[in-house]
């Protein structure tokens, strides 16, 4: 009974624009804008909900406690901390949960169960302070330890983005897969986010057969173009991937490398003739859910901003036309996430798992989804400034929209 079941983040009541990211070109092109934590957790849910009318197994993960008060006392913060410091304690970036973990599910494992990784994310410090508390719900959401395995993250001398630099190729989502990690090479104009150490120190812990893992480094060219996760410039489903002409420093190696691990491989490459990595990084084209639908056709859940760009639609009405693998492309507004450098793909984390061992408290079902948008639309903040980061009122705010939202999900213990 093992399903891709997609775990998106509740975009937290702390969400605002302080450009903290960098290599992240949207999230520093909106900085010091105002933000609209409601309307940006109702746009989340609503995707969650396109995603259950779909037929889609959907759960999520919750925002983590902010303002992060331990770290603001860590850091030793007065009247003359910068400002960028101040607001690292205020992100609500745990709602980009393809960066909260690197998952592995069962048939690829040694001991047949599914292991999560949290990542450290320690190349940014504002995400640097969120895997504790992620593991938290981790292993609250998968604690049937029959079924599901939770590491600590790996040591931080080695950057770990987690699944926003993982995919994954196979004949169906619980039939063994191939595991391709991909990494970049430090150096250039932006970090190199994900190293290649551990990647490799993910895979032993998950017990995964060598044979089955691919590594790829990324194009060091599309990490300066704005591409500062793989995720940005690539996706894959089962037997397909969905890539940017210009994601791989060597696009034929790294094609080559895939189908020697997984012969089946179909690549829908998108040549920069037909859109330029640019636009592609701007429009979010590849960070998109690519998912399988209940009929077996593929479906592609792109931002609405690629229905804004020209290159990018004219591409996609033509690949619709043809005979390829995925038949669907739907649009969806998440445009508050977009602004702070997170598509649809950036939103979720995808655990193929027996939704039977899952904490049902983390599924989601249409009830828990009116209740959802219920205490947001109580709850989270309508606006936030940037002149009102650090405000003691604004953080009582924050605590107590948290709170609510823990209360009505039976959840207080993460409190």
């Amino acid at each position: 009974m093992l399903r891709e079941i997609n775990f998106d983040g509740i975009v937290g009541p702390s969400h605002n624009y302080a450009g903290l990211s960098l290599g992240n070109k949207a999230s520093a092109s909106h900085r010091g804008d105002p933000s609209y934590p409601r309307a940006a957790a109702l746009q989340g849910i609503g995707k969650m909900r396109g995603n259950m009318a779909l037929g889609l197994p959907q759960g999520y993960l919750l925002p983590l406690s902010r303002p992060n008060d331990a770290l603001l006392e860590r850091i030793g913060v007065d009247a003359d901390t910068p400002a960028q410091l101040r607001a690292a304690a205020w992100s609500a970036s745990s709602m980009w949960t393809a960066n909260a973990a690197t998952v592995s599910p069962a048939p690829d494992t040694a001991d047949g169960r599914c292991h999560l990784t949290p990542a450290n994310l320690v190349t940014m410090f504002h995400r640097g302070q969120e895997w504790r508390d992620t593991k938290a719900q981790l292993d609250i959401a998968f604690a049937d330890r029959a079924h599901f395995a939770v590491h600590d993250a790996v040591p931080a001398s080695f950057g770990d983005e987690g699944a926003a630099n993982h995919m994954r190729l196979c004949s169906e989502h619980e039939s063994n897969g191939v595991e391709i990690f991909v990494y970049g090479r430090p150096g250039g104009a932006f970090p190199a986010r994900q190293h290649e150490q551990a990647s490799r120190a993910v895979a032993r812990l998950h017990g995964l057969d060598p044979a089955g893992c691919v590594f790829i480094e990324q194009n060091s060219a599309a990490i300066e173009a704005g591409a500062f996760h793989n995720d940005v410039v690539a996706v894959a489903n089962e037997q397909v991937l969905f890539a940017h002409a210009e994601a791989f420093v060597d696009q034929p190696g790294a094609y080559e490398a895939m189908r020697a691990a997984f012969p089946a491989l179909e690549v829908v490459e998108v040549p920069a003739s037909a859109v330029s990595l640019a636009e592609a990084i701007k429009t979010y084209l590849f960070n998109a859910q690519l998912v399988t639908l209940p009929d077996g056709e593929m479906a592609l859940i792109v931002p609405e901003e690629c229905r804004e760009s020209a290159s990018v639609w004219a591409w996609v009405e033509s690949m619709l036309n043809g005979n390829g693998p995925i038949r669907q492309v739907i649009p969806v507004d998440v445009r508050q996430s977009m602004a702070n450098g997170g598509g649809p793909a950036c939103l979720r984390l995808r655990v193929v798992a027996d939704p039977a061992a899952v904490d049902s408290r983390f599924l989601l079902n249409e009830a828990r989804a009116d209740l959802l948008e219920s205490v947001i639309a109580r709850h989270w903040p309508e606006q936030i400034d940037p002149a009102d980061i650090g405000k003691e009122s604004l953080a009582e705010q924050i605590r107590a929209a948290r709170l609510a939202l823990l209360d009505a999900l039976d959840l207080g213990l993460l409190a």
